[in-house]
């Protein structure tokens, strides 16, 4: 019996193409077409904004008053813990609280044991919260508006215990921001739009909201307490559920965030954070893995089709999945103000090839103690 090599590859290619084609049409046209349901309130809640800082003295100089002069009409503080710090963060600190009154600097002398990373002083400043709704950021985000608090709380209403919002990175010259600015934007279409399936999995620290009664609820991190990532994202996957979970896309709520300027450490950031992936539940492993192994297949099927099998075919099936594709990247685009990305999404998506490869060994790596 003879094989059929060439069918075979193109049936594989067809498969690949397939399997893209639903995570396309199943889960990213949520966040392409999403429109913001109707508040049934206009409540305010009281608001904790906690942000941990080591050795970020300038950014905490630079971006803290824009979270302190928020046009919040309710009642908000910020919780800003100093991380055992080096550098000149206290006096930083010191030196806002004197006219904001609404800042509570907590200060961190000694470094928690068998606790890895950010953790720690995390837990730290929820407990020392006054309020039951907690907003997160980080010292080097700065929010995009002046609404962005009240954007954020304005998503706890029906029971709602988490809101994710969209942490993104300035617009700066050079490929290696726009590579940055993309992958960001392709786990913001993920997380969002497995969110809104009813499968949320994750959130970025850089911006995101949950109720303290939640975070003890479920016993804070202590899942997962010895690994130095995962406050976000691992929290969020044990912790989110289809009715517990919001997500906010006014580009006002937004927050920015200074891109890495080096290939080496962005590299060695985007390494850190894949180590925390193993430990997803099962479907979420297994639903981002199917849309990345299929991702990974489709072009060098691509070309052994085009060879071997019957290129006018193989280009029929590519170009299908290549207009809808960007036609769910130019409305998502569109909703996460990255829409100047469009253009080069083709070269973006080859690249996404390389991407794998680059950090596939990140999953089976150790992670470092470190959070900084």
């Amino acid at each position: 019996m003879s094989v059929y090599w060439p069918e075979i590859l193109f049936a594989a290619f067809c498969a690949m193409a397939a399997i893209q084609v639903f995570y396309y049409l199943y889960f990213f046209t949520r966040l392409a077409f999403y429109k913001k349901p109707k508040a049934e309130s206009s409540m305010q809640h009281a608001v904790s904004v906690v942000v941990c800082a080591r050795d970020e003295a300038q950014n905490l100089a630079d971006n803290l008053p824009e979270v302190l002069q928020q046009e919040y009409r309710s009642t908000f503080e910020v919780i800003a813990v100093n991380d055992n710090s080096f550098d000149d963060s206290k006096y930083v600190l010191e030196y806002l609280s004197k006219p904001f009154r609404n800042l509570r600097p907590i200060e961190l002398k000694q470094e928690a044991r068998l606790i890895n990373g950010k953790k720690f002083p995390l837990s730290i400043g929820i407990k020392e919260a006054k309020y039951e709704l907690l907003l997160l950021t980080d010292a080097d985000c700065k929010p995009a508006s002046g609404k962005w608090i009240e954007l954020m709380q304005g998503a706890f209403s029906n029971g709602k215990e988490i809101a994710l919002g969209y942490g993104a990175y300035y617009k700066k010259p050079g490929f290696l921001n726009k590579l940055i600015r993309f992958e960001t934007f392709l786990s913001a279409l993920q997380y969002f739009s497995y969110a809104l399936a009813g499968m949320p999995y994750m959130g970025v620290g850089r911006n995101l909201a949950y109720k303290k009664e939640l975070f003890f609820r479920n016993k804070g991190f202590s899942s997962h307490n010895q690994l130095p990532g995962g406050d976000d994202d691992l929290f969020i996957n044990q912790v989110a559920t289809k009715k517990n979970t919001a997500v906010v896309l006014d580009e006002e709520a937004f927050t920015l965030s200074e891109p890495k300027t080096r290939w080496s450490t962005w590299r060695s950031q985007k390494a850190r954070h894949y180590t925390t992936s193993n430990h997803y539940k099962g479907i979420h492993k297994f639903l981002l893995g199917l849309f990345a192994f299929s991702h990974f297949l489709f072009y060098p099927l691509l070309a052994a089709s085009i060879i071997f099998f019957n290129w006018w075919m193989a280009l029929a099936v590519f170009g299908f999945r290549f207009l809808l594709q960007g036609f769910i990247y130019y409305k998502a685009m569109n909703k996460l103000n990255e829409k100047d990305l469009f253009w080069l999404y083709p070269l973006l998506d080859i690249w996404q090839w390389f991407y794998y490869l680059l950090f596939a060994n990140s999953l089976f790596k150790k992670p470092k103690a470190n959070w900084k």
